[in-house]
């Protein structure tokens, strides 16, 4: 048999960097993001001799094929399984970017739990299915849901640490667009740059203790519908977690020189009177949401950036969910 599944990325407007416990994945800030139907995850499953990973059509191994193998051991135990646990290839594909800073491991991960769940039958539910994307992907746990979610903070003995639905796709009508600024892959994964910033940023400290406030600024205007409250706690939560990348030992610097000059372009837009706000996660694209009669203003005038290759426009979307049976 066959199972294939399809998930979203979600951008968080209160990011989520760093972790209390680095083999569980557990955030050490709160988070709140909105899953985006604009970009999208297919991932197929099937029983094999032998485990194995396709990302893009390209055969892989080492820590991706890992990655992969451990959500799928963790599933068939966490359903109280008996006895080895069937082999299975996993066949994914992005039709954004990959590893560049778009949530493609949220997606690919929350696509395949969804996907091994009907293929193993385990019929876990939503929720549990979260919490064991979250332990390979964090972001991955918010994915499983539509809308806006967030994913709390847990202490170093978390183990079950779903995400929860803030507010339905209907809820607000937004749109979020792209500047794409390159086509490769990061340099520096999220999760290396986490573990960096953890142990040798000076910075730190103050981002896990100024995040919990900035987080409730922005669940407070989301669930108000109040795009002009919600400006300033998006763009500071981005700026100060980039901040406290930038002061790692070697210094993370996920942004390019187009990374600026987007931004610099949405402060201009915003000064023009259109309402628009950015954030930037690790990697150098920079994301804007708009209320949606903005969203043709704002697409036209990033275009037209210097280096932006493209965009992407995208709306609040579904959360993961199983797509063909086969």
């Amino acid at each position: 048999m066959k199972r294939v599944a399809v998930a979203h990325p979600n951008i968080a407007l209160a990011k989520y960097w760093g972790k209390r416990d680095q083999g569980r994945n557990v955030p050490a800030v709160p988070s709140l993001s909105v899953t985006l139907d604009g970009m999208t995850t297919t991932t197929a499953i099937e029983e094999a001799e032998a485990d194995s990973l396709a990302i893009n059509g390209v055969l892989r191994t080492g820590r991706p094929l890992e990655r992969a193998v451990a959500m799928l051991d963790t599933l068939w135990r966490e359903a109280g399984r008996l006895g080895q646990r069937p082999r299975a290839a996993v066949d994914s594909h992005n039709d954004f970017p990959t590893a560049a800073g778009l949530a493609s491991s949220a997606s690919a991960f929350a696509a395949l739990a969804v996907a091994a769940d009907a293929l193993f039958a385990t019929q876990l539910g939503r929720e549990r299915l979260s919490a064991i994307a979250r332990r390979s992907s964090a972001s991955a746990g918010r994915s499983l849901f539509g809308g806006f979610v967030e994913l709390p903070a847990g202490d170093a003995f978390a183990v079950d640490l779903p995400a929860a639905p803030v507010a339905p796709a209907s809820h607000w009508d937004l749109r979020l667009v792209v500047a794409v600024t390159t086509e490769g892959e990061k340099e520096v994964g999220s999760t290396d740059g986490m573990v960096r910033t953890t142990e040798t940023s000076p910075l730190y400290d103050g981002w896990v203790n100024a995040a919990p406030a900035i987080f409730a600024r922005v669940r407070e205007a989301v669930l108000a519908r109040d795009f002009d409250a919600l400006v300033g706690p998006v763009e500071q939560s981005a700026l100060t977690m980039h901040a406290t990348a930038f002061a790692a030992d070697p210094g993370l610097v996920y942004w390019n020189g187009t990374t600026v000059e987007v931004i610099r372009a949405v402060r201009k837009l915003r000064a023009e009177g259109l309402r628009a706000c950015f954030t930037i996660d690790a990697g150098p694209h920079v994301k804007i949401l708009t209320p949606t009669a903005s969203e043709a203003s704002v697409r036209e005038a990033i275009s037209r950036v210097p280096g932006v290759l493209r965009t992407i426009s995208a709306r609040p979307g579904e959360g993961a969910r199983l797509a063909v049976e086969e």
